[in-house]
Formats: C-alpha cells, structure tokens, sequence
C-alpha cells in the first residue's frame, strides 16, 4: 500500500513523490542558472531596480499568485512563502486596540460654525425625512433616542448658510441609530448642513447594496460630518462632482469608520472616496476593519483623488486589520490619488495632471496593513509629515508623482518608489517597531529611548493628540508616547 503525502485535496504516492521532487530540483536549477544570465543583461539590470523599488509584501504576494495551478512548486515553496510572510505581516494581537482618543467621542464635540436658532424635535423615522425636506436655514433638528430603520435615501430641501447652517444631531452622542438597507443613505446636495453624534449602520441583505452612509455630491459645499459612528457600509462617504458643480471645503471630524465584516463586492472599498472636490479636511477619525473580496480585491482606509486639491489628512487613526493580515485582498491606509480615477469622474483635464494636487497627510498613526501605510499615486507637491507606520509596507510613491516629500515619519516597511522623480526625503526615521516603542503592535508608543529630535516645520504645529509640539521636536506623530489613552476600539 502506497504512503500518501496529502498535496491540496488529493495524495500523491511516496515513489511518484520523488520523481516529481527530482524535476522540481532540476526545474528550480534551470530557473536559477537562466535568472543569473537574466540579471546580467541590461533589461535584467532595469528588473532589477524595479524589484528593489516594491516592498516584500508586494513581492511575496507576486510570488504566491504566480504559484496558483503548479502543484509540486506549491507543495515545496508555499509553506516557506507563508512563514516568511507571517514574519513581515505580524498578526495583530488578539483582543481590543486603544482608540487614542480617535473616532466617536462620548461627548458632543464643538460645532464648526455658529446661528443655529430653530429647533425642532422628531422622533419617528417618517417625520426625520421630512423634515429633512422642509428645514430653513438656522434649522436644528435634534432626533430623539431610538433606532429608526430606512428603506430610501433621505434628501435635503434646502441650502444652510455659512452664517446659519442646517444642522442634524443626536443630543447625546450613541442614543440614536439610523439603518439604511438602501443603496445610498443620506444624499447632501445643498451646502452648510451638519450631521453630528449619529450612529449609521448598513444593513442590506448584499453587501455589495449598501454603498454609502453619505454621499456628497455637486452643490453640497461646506458639509460637516462630526462625532458619527458609521458601519458596515462599501465607502462610508462618498464624495464627487455633478453637473459641474464641486463640494468642496468639507470637514470629517471625530467619526469612527468601520466595517464588522470582510465586503463581499466589486465596488470600491474605502471608508471615506473623495473624487474632485477640494479643500477637505479629515481630522481626528478612526478608521478600522477595511477589507474586500471581489474585484481588484485593494481596499483603501482614505484616500482623494479625481485632481482634487488642497486636501488635509491629520490627526487620524487607521488600522487596516485587527484580525488576519494574511488574508487575501490587499489594504492600503492612506492615499492621495487611490487606484486611479475615470477621466469622465475627474474635475479637471481627465486627471491627466495629476490625481491630487497640494495634500497634507500629517501626524497621523496607520497600523496593520498588508499593503502601503500611506500611498501617492500620480499626486502632485503631496506633503508626507510626522506620521507613525507600524506594521505596514511602509511608504508608496508611484504613478508618475512628482515633488512628494516626506519629512519627519516614523515607519516600518520602508519608501518605495517608482518612476523617474524621487521624493524629497528629509529626516525620515525607519525603524524595528518592537526595539523602540514600549509595545508597537498594540499602539503603546512611548519611546524606550528618545530618538534625537528635529526642527519643526512651518506647516505642522501641532502633534497627534493636538497637542503643541516644541521648536526642537521628535519624529512621527507623537511629540509624547500613547499609553494615556486606553480607550479600546471594539474587536471584530
């Protein structure tokens, strides 16, 4: 009777083993002896540089894929493949990661702006789309505790002033849930509306049907979304042009973005997708639990694209994954320019130019993701300062971007970039995670030795927490360590 070896779901006998070990070694041989001729040609050399360039996820990943369907090469290399990279993706720790101060806050935050005069108190579901229809400028409609369900998108009536914006909210921050089983929740065409201290959840029977909590779009300028919890949705907010028209200047502030469970779609994975608009500023969120089956299988943790302009990412929390690194799909946590725009969606010139143009990411802290930290694809004078990378491929700049520059991060995983600019790199810290911070895994950042510090730059005074950094401060996005803040954010 024949040994079997199992090989995926069949066996294969211990004599016929060895043959096939035999043309495996024989096969690996050729391969090798044919790569060294490869490499010392000039269109080797040029592979070569282009290798350098991609982080080892991107390479492991490459080589697992090009494996699928060759059972003896999977048998022999994919167990080592697998542990290598287990070793480069650490799985996260089991159980809750603090917050840092990020996301829905238990208390009401402060509004943007002031006039609010009128208001009025709804407390059934048909009585909140209605007034969604009828409030005037200075309107502010507070919703009582409950949980309200909602079949069809809820529309706006009317514009808010700068002076008198229409505002949205929940007295007390978590009292009242809102469940969309429609496509889109809460379409904002109108400018000067707030929605604040809402909790949103998805809960379409498909996942692929619950696309956005909100979408943003045309004359929807000046929106404020504040202290919200929004889940289980495809790109929580969406934002884009219609009929010429642009939302720009709008604020997402203090909302926890997150998902309970991997999406099972081909539509675009990413907690806030901003195409066109300018000017918007993203502070102080926390965006976790991101991932995708279907499609290109690449989710996004933020990003703006579509030769927008302007755009400010600071202060925010990403953690791609709290559970399976090495699950398929890849996770990016911050980008300026995503997988690219349709010319048709683009504001300017198809994005011919560039896919964003003068964005900030700073002072933020991505962790966990199996893919870039912080992606620029064909971006333009993109700022990359004082951010912390924790278990991440590190930094991407590729696509043709032109005048990145990065100052002052902290990061595991290393730069790669691609193409014939080179960003500008200034006092940029790479690090073994676990031999500096106290424990880096579970986002506890304080230094076990200072590192030497560095002058600060005109367009980042504040850190992580807000709070004022010194003339002299240190690299990354913490001028102190973490373990104040433990608040922990729910598993999955």
């Amino acid at each position: 009777m024949a040994i079997m070896i199992p090989a995926g779901n069949r066996g294969i006998p211990l004599k016929s083993r060895r043959w096939l070990i035999y043309v495996a070694i024989a096969t690996l041989l050729v391969m090798l002896m044919a790569a060294t001729a490869f490499f010392a040609s000039s269109a080797g050399q040029h592979a070569y540089t282009e290798v350098r360039a991609r982080s080892p996820q991107t390479l492991l990943r490459y080589a697992q894929r090009r494996l699928e369907g060759h059972e003896v090469l999977e048998w022999l290399l994919l167990p080592g493949l697998r542990a290598l990279r287990a070793r480069i993706e650490r799985e996260p720790p089991p159980g809750p990661l603090p917050t840092l101060g990020k996301g829905q806050q238990l208390k009401q935050i402060a509004p943007p702006a002031t006039g609010r005069g009128h208001v009025v108190r709804v407390d059934t579901a048909a009585a909140i789309a209605e007034v969604l229809l009828e409030a005037r400028p200075g309107t502010h409609i507070v919703i009582a505790p409950g949980h309200y369900r909602f079949e069809k998108t809820l529309r706006l009536g009317q514009n808010g002033r700068a002076s008198a914006p229409i505002t949205v909210t929940a007295i007390v921050p978590g009292t009242v849930r809102l469940d969309f089983s429609q496509e889109e929740g809460i379409l904002v065409d109108r400018p000067h509306w707030i929605f604040e201290n809402l909790n949103i959840r998805g809960i379409c029977a498909r996942q692929r049907d619950c696309e956005h909590a909100f979408h943003v779009v045309g004359a929807g300028a000046f929106t404020a979304l504040l202290n919200n919890h929004l889940q289980d949705f495809n790109a929580h907010i969406k934002v884009n042009g219609l009929n010429g028209e642009w939302p720009d200047h709008g604020l997402v502030a203090f909302n926890t973005l997150t998902n309970t469970a991997v999406r099972h779609t081909d539509r675009p994975v990413v907690t806030l997708d901003l195409v066109g608009a300018n000017q918007w500023r993203v502070q102080d969120n926390l965006v976790t639990n991101f991932a995708k089956v279907g499609g290109h299988g690449v989710a996004y943790g933020l990003f703006m694209k579509g030769a927008s302009e302007g755009g400010r990412i600071e202060r925010n929390l990403v953690v791609c994954s709290q559970a399976g690194m090495s699950d398929p799909g890849e996770r990016v946590g911050i980008s300026f320019g995503g997988g690219g725009t349709d010319p048709v969606a683009c504001r300017t010139d198809g994005c011919r130019a560039f896919e964003h143009r003068q964005g900030l990411a700073a002072n933020n802290i991505v962790a966990h993701c199996n893919d870039a930290g912080i992606d620029v694809n064909h971006a333009s004078q993109v700022v990359l300062a004082h951010n912390t990378l924790i278990n991440t491929a590190g930094f991407s700049i590729r696509g043709g971007s032109m005048q990145a520059r990065l100052f002052g991060n902290v990061y595991e995983g290393g730069i790669s970039a691609f193409g014939e600019t080179a960003p500008a790199l200034q006092l940029n810290m790479e690090i073994a995670g676990a031999a500096m911070f106290t424990n880096p895994d579970l986002l506890l950042l304080d230094w076990f030795e200072l590192p030497q510090s560095i002058p600060l730059p005109s367009f980042v005074t504040n850190d992580f927490t807000n709070t004022p950094r010194q003339m002299h401060t240190l690299p990354g996005a913490l001028e102190r360590g973490s373990r104040a803040k433990s608040k922990n954010m729910p598993g999955n």
